[in-house]
């Protein structure tokens, strides 16, 4: 699926043609920074039903947000230096419990990865707003 955004609010659009498609407990979140891979994540758990106060995890790494589905764990990857830091932090337990988990800046542990069926969203910036790929 592609789509093309100019505004913040049409995100709520995108996540609701998304909704629909998550067959798998697992989602990665590519793009450069301010791409808009939290602001995504922020209005998929309020689409989800969650009434937690949705931030960025980069300084602790995951979030935790509850929903009527169940536990939303939200990471944040970029400042890992190794794949040992995320065993470290217990990120197998985290992915095997959730009802869904969401990766931004998954490259570290992409190898680890494919041990589990996951989608992945693209979100590129370009001069006229945002491009977004979900497979």
């Amino acid at each position: 699926m592609q789509f093309k955004i100019h505004q913040l609010v049409e995100w709520k659009d995108i996540v609701n043609q998304i909704i629909p498609n998550l067959r798998h407990n697992i989602l990665l979140l590519k793009g450069n920074l301010g791409a808009g891979k939290t602001t995504f994540t922020q209005y998929l758990l309020k689409e989800l039903g969650s009434q937690d106060e949705i931030s960025s995890p980069t300084y602790s790494i995951v979030n935790e947000y509850d929903t009527p589905e169940g536990k939303i764990y939200h990471f944040d990857l970029y400042r890992l230096k190794s794949v040992e830091e995320a065993y470290d932090f217990g990120i197998e337990e985290y992915l095997d419990n959730a009802f869904l988990s969401i990766i931004e800046w998954p490259e570290i542990y992409m190898d680890e990865l494919e041990a589990y069926d996951f989608h992945e969203m693209t979100i590129t910036n370009t001069e006229s707003g945002r491009e977004i790929e979900f497979n």
